[in-house]
């Protein structure tokens, strides 16, 4: 089985994308951030067509998660969940579902904006939340998938230039011991399961040729549970689509499972 997780930065932009590289590389679930779509709006033939089912949770120009599974996998989307116990937020950044013996949750973190505005105390708070509910998911489904954007950088090796960002938002010490806390329930970072070394980003600014320069972050994650730790077999960072004309600022993050 194949999963993954890709920001598309607008799916009504970005959906000509999406259909191409499914179409390439065949996943059997992918999670998606910022559709950016109302659900009315989301694009349910179109991905039919290209042989994904689809449950989404988005919201008007800001936010939208969504998951695909293919036509193949068996069972549909159960027990979705899209609003969390204690956590009142109107922005839609979290979709928990059960596909096959899988559950998975889909995160889009808040970004917040810069160490010390109110938006950072917020995505403290949502991550804390967020964390309570993965440690009941942890307790009901031991073949847990957690994944996403989650807006952090999980150490210095994540980072082009660990000086330049220093404790700045996406690598300060409280959100990287926010993610740590999230770890530290089992859940085990499955791009580093194969690949120990620093220079991998999922991220690049559109400015000052940061693509092209390898400026980048890695703060798309997929993370598994211990019980599917021994099932992983293959982890990688797709950076195709960020060549392609008009594409997301993120590209697609993938993990192989032998179940």
């Amino acid at each position: 089985m194949k999963i993954a997780s890709w920001n598309v930065n607008s799916l009504k932009v970005r959906l000509p994308h999406l259909t191409q590289w499914l179409a390439d590389a065949q996943p059997d679930l992918v999670a998606l951030q910022e559709t950016k779509l109302e659900d009315a709006k989301f694009p349910v033939d179109e991905l039919a067509a290209a042989g994904y089912h689809a449950v989404y949770s988005g919201q008007k120009t800001y936010n939208g998660v969504a998951i695909l599974a293919r036509a193949e996998v068996p069972g549909g989307f159960g027990d979705i969940v899209t609003d969390i116990p204690g956590l009142a937020d109107p922005q839609r950044r979290i979709l928990a579902a059960t596909i096959g013996n899988l559950r998975v949750v889909d995160l889009y973190v808040v970004n917040g904006k810069a160490v010390g505005d109110e938006k950072y105390a917020y995505k403290l708070d949502w991550l804390a939340k967020v964390r309570e509910f993965l440690a009941r998911e942890q307790e009901r489904h031991p073949n847990l998938v957690v994944l996403g954007d989650f807006n952090i950088c999980p150490d210095d090796r994540d980072v082009y230039d660990p000086v330049a960002w220093g404790e700045d938002i996406l690598c300060s010490p409280p959100e990287r011991a926010a993610l740590k806390a999230i770890t530290d329930l089992g859940l085990h970072d499955s791009f580093r399961l194969f690949q120990p070394e620093a220079g991998h980003y999922s991220w690049w600014d559109y400015r000052q040729a940061a693509f092209r320069r390898n400026m980048g972050l890695r703060i798309d994650l997929i993370l598994v549970g211990e019980a599917l730790k021994s099932a992983a077999t293959a982890a990688a960072i797709d950076r195709e689509p960020r060549r392609w004309e008009r594409p997301s600022d993120h590209t697609p993050v993938t993990l192989e499972l032998d179940i």
